[in-house]
């Protein structure tokens, strides 16, 4: 028990070592893209989401995580601009329907996403395209002259992407890379528009951290009415809301991450150690010896002291005549010649054997003192008489 006590104190000890040690390294920099409103790593929207009226300071800028089609037709959405920031835009035909109808009425929709799926590319003919440059820096600019001939240097790859395939007779490009590709494009619908951009790492907080890429996305979205209000529509970058279950949300902070499965490996440890049999050490106990020859030898020890040799000769006598009555079922009373034929008959023993037991049982039976030549005598027959006897 002490040596387990010192085992889970010095596992104790190296258990928190290991928590400071992981709590006060350096945290590295997720790059992962996550463009939620409310993510705070590089590739996240937090700084675009909470400065919007910075770019549209008339309009009032609120955040859903619901489908197009939910948030348009079932909440009845109207004059709003709708803004999605996502990694892979994926919609349905309700979704589809809602958002064109939604753009035809006079609303502006804009998309900033990576890829997009196959309903939407062949409905609205695109396709995107990524072209990746050996030190991640690109240049990007817009079309329109009323803009200047300002270009814009980014890096880390946030311009890689750009529209392959595009309706040349419905699209208007908005912006282009320093190859020349489209980047971003304007599709009018009835009264009002769709704003597409391949590069949705343009409107992250990498990009908005440095003033070229804060041109850029102010800029880009300004091409929106500005008299609208603002539809930040989370649904296609973090998903439906309340998707986020409390282990999901405790399991994306690294030090959270970490002691949950220290903890987890522990107790998986200590109930394995625990599993085994846990009791005193059984003290080894020597097997009874036994003392049958030992209680022999002092039981002998004391006649021989005594040197009764009589009483010896009795007890042999007695243990005798029982060994005849219950073995062959004969009657002892009268040691004669007819109990002697008897014994002949049904042992096989030598008759001279017999008879010489008998005459000393007789002897011994009248009390008279035995010698100890006698005895030996007597105990020499009776041996003899149950090797001999069948």
């Amino acid at each position: 028990m002490r040596g387990l006590r010192v085992y889970l104190i010095l596992g104790s000890l190296l258990l928190i070592l290991y928590m400071v040690a992981q709590y006060n390294q350096p945290k590295p920099t997720d790059w992962r893209p996550a463009y939620g409103s409310e993510d705070k790593v590089p590739f996240g929207s937090y700084i675009l989401y909470n400065r919007l009226n910075d770019i549209f300071p008339k309009a009032k800028v609120s955040s859903v995580r619901a489908p197009l089609y939910e948030v348009i037709a079932e909440d009845g959405l109207k004059n709003a601009n709708i803004l999605i920031v996502c990694d892979f835009l994926i919609v349905d035909e309700y979704d589809h329907e809602e958002m064109i109808g939604y753009i035809k009425k006079g609303n502006n929709v804009f998309l900033a996403t990576d890829g997009i799926c196959d309903l939407l590319g062949d409905t609205l003919n695109i396709n995107i395209g990524s072209e990746l440059n050996e030190n991640g820096q690109t240049y990007v600019n817009f079309t329109s002259k009323h803009l200047g001939d300002s270009t814009y240097r980014v890096d880390h790859n946030s311009s890689s992407n750009y529209f392959s395939k595009f309706d040349t007779l419905k699209t208007v490009v908005l912006g282009r890379n320093g190859y020349g590709h489209a980047t971003l494009l304007k599709m009018p619908m009835g009264k009002g528009a769709l704003y597409l951009s391949a590069n949705p790492q343009m409107f992250t907080n990498y990009s908005l951290l440095q003033p070229e890429g804060a041109s850029y996305a102010a800029t880009a979205l300004s091409f929106m009415d500005n008299g609208k209000n603002i539809v930040w529509n989370d649904y296609y970058a973090k998903g439906q809301d309340g998707d986020e279950s409390t282990m999901r949300v405790f399991l994306s902070h690294p030090p959270l991450r970490w002691a949950f499965y220290i903890v987890v490996a522990s107790l998986l440890l200590f109930t394995i150690y625990q599993s085994k049999r846990r009791q005193r050490i059984i003290p080894i106990i020597p097997p009874v010896t036994n003392t049958s020859v030992d209680f022999a030898t002092t039981v002998g020890q004391v006649y021989y002291e005594q040197r009764n040799n009589t009483n010896i000769a009795q007890k042999k006598l007695t243990y005798f005549l029982e060994h005849i009555r219950q073995r062959y079922n004969l009657r002892t009373n009268l040691l004669n010649k007819e109990l002697a034929q008897a014994l002949i008959d049904k042992t096989g023993a030598d008759t001279d054997l017999i008879h010489a037991i008998l005459g000393q049982a007789a002897l011994i039976q009248s009390g008279i003192a035995v010698k100890d030549d006698e005895l030996l005598t007597f105990n020499h027959n009776i041996e003899q008489f149950y090797i001999q006897a069948r």
